[in-house]
């Protein structure tokens, strides 16, 4: 089994449902277990326009294949009424596939380490609360990197997000 980290997010509609509703999709996929998720994030947009997002990272085992789980992921994402008019537009739901356990890869749909990991607060933050000492292939240890995003505002939530009963352990 891979360990496989992915990224939630959303800006439109109830955040936080949306956010567990996704956390249920991702428990019910077949060669996957939901292993651990993260507190809740709230986060200013980077790089675009728009309400505030909620963020998450979800650690995954998995037998998928990186673009199994991409397509996976994607599916969920259209349940939840995701559209994609313009890059970077708001959305009800963004599932990123961040790291695939040590793959590096650089394809056509899909780039592992996901190619911003390490510049967004809203990915290191959870991503390092599940695992201060987490490295990535191409990027060393992700801890040395939160200097850099410092300044993008970013909020831990008090309430965590509701997990998918039975899907992991306390």
């Amino acid at each position: 089994m891979i360990t496989a980290y992915v990224g939630l997010g959303a800006n439109l509609g109830d955040l936080r449902r949306t956010l567990e509703a996704a956390l249920a999709d991702l428990a019910d996929v077949q060669g996957l277990t939901l292993d651990a998720v993260s507190s809740a994030w709230r986060s200013a947009p980077v790089d675009c326009e728009g309400p505030d997002y909620l963020n998450a990272v979800a650690r995954v085992r998995t037998d998928l294949a990186a673009l199994a789980l991409l397509d996976a992921l994607q599916a969920i994402e259209r349940r939840h009424g995701r559209e994609r008019p313009y890059v970077n537009a708001p959305r009800t739901l963004d599932l990123d596939l961040l790291l695939h356990g040590d793959e590096l890869l650089a394809l056509e749909r899909l780039t592992v380490p996901h190619p911003r990991l390490h510049q967004r607060a809203f990915v290191l933050k959870p991503l390092l609360e599940l695992d201060p000492a987490l490295h990535a292939p191409g990027l060393g240890a992700l801890g040395a990197h939160l200097p850099a995003v410092a300044a993008q505002a970013i909020e831990r939530e008090v309430e965590p997000l509701r997990r998918p009963h039975g899907s992991f352990g306390p």
